[in-house]
């Protein structure tokens, strides 16, 4: 009697157990829902951002290089691929050429330079550490139009700088620290430098130095393990300073144009030569196509670096 009651409460207790999971079932979805629908409407401003600043323009760009240049200037009405012709030219090689090494090299010596300063801020002490970060950040407090033309001041012919070069013979008589590649890498370092320590810091800032005293302590010299220990810690951090670095420096116009003159020219000024000067539209959108796909590189190298199990 006994077990034909304890089944028969079994058998009743059945319904009830799966009416109660079926209503936690429904209330994780609402919870769910509720929950997605949050984020999408917290996230709707920066999407319409993307899309109206980003998306559209971009869209708008690739268009463009599609099209004919119209006569009386501006975009015209048939369609056509002779646009991307422009890339057959020389002086477009050459510009190429000059705009991929001038960034590679930019980006090398930022990241380079700045390692040993994001090493620095995140050694010192914590009260430290917000002073010094300040000073990286103080350039952004002046215009980037001024701090450019300041640096043409330092690097003029009749500069201090050049002639104090002169008189250590370290530059000829007719010879000018502007105007040229050398100017356009040296203020294209200053001005990206704080882009790069940044990510760098808040990558070192995380990362366990005890694991670099074990390195020392297993017989390791410093050098070693700096280059074995920490840099492999602070891989990511190392992968967004080059990617900031680099990417913005691919479409580098102002720089250029102040201190590099024709012989610093990059692809960048060209692109601005077309659209403003000689009025061909589709020939600057096609060489802006064409330097999009390539800035689009660094950008899926960085996903990758931040996949999970990367």
């Amino acid at each position: 009697m006994l077990d034909t009651a304890h089944m028969h409460s079994m058998f009743l207790e059945c319904p009830r157990r799966k009416t109660i999971a079926k209503r936690r079932t429904r209330a994780l979805n609402s919870l769910t829902l509720k929950k997605l629908r949050q984020e999408l409407l917290a996230t709707l401003p920066s999407f319409a951002w993307l899309a109206v600043f980003v998306l559209i323009p971009t869209l708008l760009v690739l268009t463009f290089a599609f099209r004919v240049t119209d006569p009386a200037g501006g975009i015209g009405a048939e369609w056509t691929l002779g646009q991307f012709r422009i890339f057959s030219e020389t002086n477009i090689h050459v510009l190429l050429w000059r705009t991929l090494w001038i960034s590679a090299l930019t980006t090398l010596l930022c990241v380079v330079l700045s390692l040993p300063v994001a090493w620095f801020i995140a050694r010192v002490r914590k009260e430290w550490r917000p002073r010094l970060l300040l000073l990286v950040i103080v350039p952004f407090w002046t215009n980037f139009l001024i701090r450019v033309f300041a640096w043409n001041q330092i690097l003029h012919s009749e500069g201090l700088l050049a002639r104090t070069f002169r008189a250590l013979h370290l530059l000829g008589e007719n010879e000018s620290l502007l105007f040229n590649s050398g100017a356009v890498l040296v203020v294209s370092v200053y001005t990206f430098m704080p882009f790069a320590i940044l990510p760098l810091y808040a990558a070192a800032e995380k990362f366990d130095f005890g694991l670099m005293d074990a390195a020392r302590d297993l017989g390791s010299s410093a050098f070693r393990a700096f280059w074995s220990v920490f840099l492999p810690g602070i891989r990511k951090g190392i992968t967004t300073a080059a990617v900031i670095v680099f990417v913005p420096m691919l479409g580098s116009y102002v720089v250029p144009d102040l201190v590099g003159g024709t012989d610093g020219q990059m692809i960048g000024n060209k692109i601005a030569q077309r659209n403003f000067s000689d009025r061909n539209l589709p020939a600057a959108a096609a060489m802006s196509a064409i330097l999009t796909l390539a800035v689009l590189a660094p950008l899926l190298l960085r996903r990758r670096e931040t996949e999970p199990g990367s």
